[in-house]
């Protein structure tokens, strides 16, 4: 089995040696996406709200180039630097996943890159 590059052109860019997604058998992975505006590379404004619907829309940027949508994913794992954010994370993931929503996992973390608040990751089944 070959494994298949996955990168929106003007989507998100990677800022370490990482893919931002990888086609495998009959899945996609998509690597932990911060609130990173892929325009400017900065952290968006807004705190742990605004970087969850970013971090999304980085994700679905990424599925959108690998041919899925969030429908698709059957997994997500959800890092936050502070779980006390976790119901205002929550509110803002809720408005992606309508229906039927993916297994999620969510911790605690000490830190993430660029002093995010929230880094979101994903398994999605390819069509």
């Amino acid at each position: 089995m070959e494994k298949q590059i996955v990168a929106p052109v003007n989507g998100p860019k990677v800022i370490g040696p990482y893919s931002l997604g990888v086609k495998a058998g009959q899945l996609l992975f998509v690597s932990g996406q911060l609130g990173l505006d892929p325009a400017t590379g900065a952290m968006v404004a807004g705190g742990v709200e605004a970087e969850t619907k970013q971090a999304l829309k980085n994700l679905q940027a990424i599925l959108e180039t690998g041919d899925c949508t969030l429908q698709q994913v059957v997994k997500t794992t959800v890092f936050l630097r502070d779980m006390n954010d976790f119901s205002r994370m929550n509110a803002v993931y809720a408005e992606f996943f309508k229906e039927n929503p993916p297994a999620r996992s969510t911790v605690q973390v000490a830190a993430l890159p660029r002093s995010g608040a929230v880094e979101i990751e994903l398994v999605a089944l390819l069509p």
